[in-house]
């Protein structure tokens, strides 16, 4: 199933996609593709598949963390694409995302990676550092390679650049919920629909909101107002907490008591 396939069924059943973040080779690679088929055991609809990577902007304390852990046990780009090459998709049934920045991009190239996470399963890229203004390249790249480009949508940004981030994203938009990193906490639930709605009226994507959603009761507050809720910190800590062992468990009961907070009568687009 497709990402435009998920958020279409999500809409028939009057509820918001699940999309739940996992850093690639956290707590190692060996253990990536039993986390992955976990989150979709548990209800996850889309993946967010973090790509570890030494500078990042975006990422909180527990992000980065996971970072730091999986690039001290070999998680390289080359080695995560061959991991996703061989995972048995009867498991992971759940489209998946690449979340990275630009530099492992660049070093690997970009022509050649888009191409080879086209192979290795993955059907659409976020890439956190790089401005709509300069993504041209790499768009044009990704989508001769087969992949969408997911752009970032921040509370900062100016109104009359929104319809042209929207425009140029596919699949969906990502709204940032809050100014700052990721991390689990409380979002801005009082700006949170604002500027869910200024999104819509830009453009009839769906759009999935993250940063600060952490708990059940966060979800079915974001379902009301967006496509799709993105949790990754809270979910990453879990991971941590197990220390390696029984992550799989971790993942699929967390993922299954979010999707319990998944409205079912939420408003209409």
């Amino acid at each position: 199933m497709s990402i435009d396939d998920v958020f279409a069924r999500c809409r028939s059943l009057d509820r918001a996609a699940l999309i739940p973040y996992l850093m690639a080779g956290d707590p190692s690679l060996a253990q990536t593709e039993s986390l992955l088929a976990a989150a979709c055991e548990g209800g996850a609809d889309i993946i967010e598949v973090g790509v570890p990577y030494s500078d990042p902007i975006a990422d909180g304390p527990t992000i980065q963390a996971a970072a730091s852990r999986a690039l001290r046990g070999g998680a390289t780009l080359d080695r995560i694409i061959a991991t996703a090459r061989r995972f048995d998709r009867s498991r992971i049934t759940a489209p998946l995302v690449a979340f990275t920045y630009f530099n492992p991009f660049f070093v690997r190239g970009v022509e050649r990676t888009a191409a080879d996470l086209t192979q290795a399963g993955f059907e659409a890229v976020i890439v956190a550092d790089l401005p709509p203004e300069e993504s041209s390249p790499v768009r044009e790249a990704l989508l001769r390679g087969g992949l969408g480009q997911i752009l970032l949508i921040a509370p900062t940004t100016p109104a009359q650049r929104v319809p042209r981030i929207a425009e140029l994203s596919s699949h969906f938009v990502y709204l940032v919920s809050r100014m700052g990193v990721t991390g689990a906490g409380e979002a801005p639930w009082e700006s949170i629909e604002s500027l869910a709605s200024r999104v819509r009226e830009a453009t009839p994507k769906p759009v999935a909101v993250g940063f600060g959603i952490s708990t059940p009761e966060h979800v079915r507050r974001i379902s009301a107002v967006a496509d799709g809720v993105v949790v990754g910190s809270a979910l990453v800590d879990r991971i941590a907490a197990r220390d390696g062992r029984d992550a799989a468990a971790a993942v699929r009961e967390y993922c299954e008591q979010l999707a319990g907070g998944l409205d079912r009568c939420r408003r209409s687009a």
